[in-house]
This record gives C-alpha cells, structure tokens and sequence, in this order.
C-alpha cells in the first residue's frame, strides 16, 4: 500500500538531507551543510508523526529511521566540526602520513550518535522520554555553528566568532556533546498524549521559548535552546521525583 510508504519517505528526505549536508561541507559551504540538517530534523519529526498518524508504524521505518538518523545527525554534524577545527588558527600542527590529525577528534560525534541511537533501539525506558542527547538535539547544537560564525551575530555576541574558530573551545564541546548523547540522563520528549497544560507545561515552556529565540537570532538559537532543554529536563525530572 502507498499509505504504508509515506512516512519511509519523509524518513528518505531526511536521508537525503544529510547526505547533502555531508557534501555541502566538503564544497567549504557550511551554512548550506547547517541548513540542511535542520531540514532533516525537520522531515525527522514528521516521519514519525506520519507513522503514528496513518497508524503504519513498521520495524523497516524503524530501522531506517535510525539509518538516516545516523547520517543526518551524527556524521555530517562530525563533518562540519571537522572543517571547522581545520580552519581554526590556535589548530595543533601534529600530523600522520601527511594528514593533520587533530581535528580527527570531531569524529568521535558520530562514534557516540551510532552509540545513543543504537542503546535507544534496544532502550524499552525511552518510549516516553529520552535518556541521553537525542541525535536531532546534537545536530542542531553543531549545525548552528556556521551560522554564530557570520558576522551578522557580532553585535549580539561579540566573542562568538572567537569561540567557534577555537579549537580547544570546539574539542571541549565534543567531547561534553558526546558524553550527554550516551549519559543516563532523562530528558524530556517532545511526544503530546493530550493538550492539557497540566500534562504538558514544560513542553509548551520549552517550544514557547525555541520559538522566541529562532524568531530572534534564527539558526544561532539552537546551542541556547538544547542548554534550556537539559535544564528543563532536570528540572521536570526533580518535580516527578518529589
């Protein structure tokens, strides 16, 4: 049935969508390879809601939403992180068979994205909440960075482009991005089983203040709102706990 492919679809143009993204960040074009991210988490939300909607859910979308979340969400925000350290003037000059090894470290965001997305396969706890960075979540964070480093966001944070051409800076956010993709850390999913506020308010919270902030400074937003999605997280899971 055509209906049972609609959301293998969606699912394939988010594929598609990384897949573009990795090449936009070997043409040196990290805003296009930023943007197209964002429109694979974009057709990432609507495959699953397109499942659940025409009631097709299938362990082949399952399995391919997992494929090309594995491309949109871990080895293209790897890529970007990679031509970014490249480019960063304080890059360490240590080099292996005439590769300069250093920014090799980006690498390690698909490594832990493969780990995240196959421990949430296997995970029965995450049907209702995430434990660990969702992938979408460490995509967008990196994706943004092309877009904090154009000279438009100068006036809004004046040491932005300084801290994205840093590769110390850069390193320590791998490696911190990486260890919350895999920590056993419950987060808050974004899945509504009603509208109620009661039920729900610090989603509504969440999205009232993501869509402010992309409203304000757009794209550049994305590093603030998965901050204020980990403390609102923490923050629901300690009134749950009361």
């Amino acid at each position: 049935m055509i209906k049972k492919q609609i959301p293998n679809s969606i699912t394939a143009l988010n594929l598609l969508s990384g897949i573009l993204a990795i090449v936009a960040t070997f043409e040196n074009a990290l805003l296009w390879a930023g943007f197209f991210i964002a429109l694979g988490a974009f057709f990432d939300f609507f495959d699953g809601m397109a499942a659940r909607v025409l009631k097709v859910k299938s362990d082949m979308g399952k399995e391919m939403d997992s494929l090309a979340d594995m491309v949109t969400f871990g080895v293209a925000p790897g890529f970007i992180v990679y031509q970014l350290m490249s480019q960063s003037a304080n890059l360490p000059t240590c080099s292996l068979f005439d590769f300069t090894i250093a920014p090799f470290i980006a690498f390690l965001i698909p490594v832990f994205a493969a780990f995240r997305l196959a421990k949430f396969n296997i995970d029965t706890r995450q049907t209702t909440s995430f434990i660990g960075l969702p992938t979408p979540a460490n995509a967008l964070f990196f994706g943004s960075f092309p877009f904090i480093k154009v000279a438009y966001l100068s006036a809004i944070i004046p040491a932005a482009q300084n801290w994205i051409g840093n590769y110390w800076i850069l390193t320590a956010l791998v490696l911190l991005i990486s260890f919350l993709m895999v920590a056993e850390l419950p987060l808050l999913a974004l899945k509504f089983s009603n509208l109620s506020w009661r039920d729900n308010a610090f989603r509504f919270v969440f999205l009232g203040l993501t869509f402010v902030l992309l409203v304000l400074i757009q794209f550049a937003a994305f590093p603030i709102i998965i901050l204020f999605y980990i403390v609102i997280s923490m923050i629901e899971n300690q009134q749950k706990s009361k």
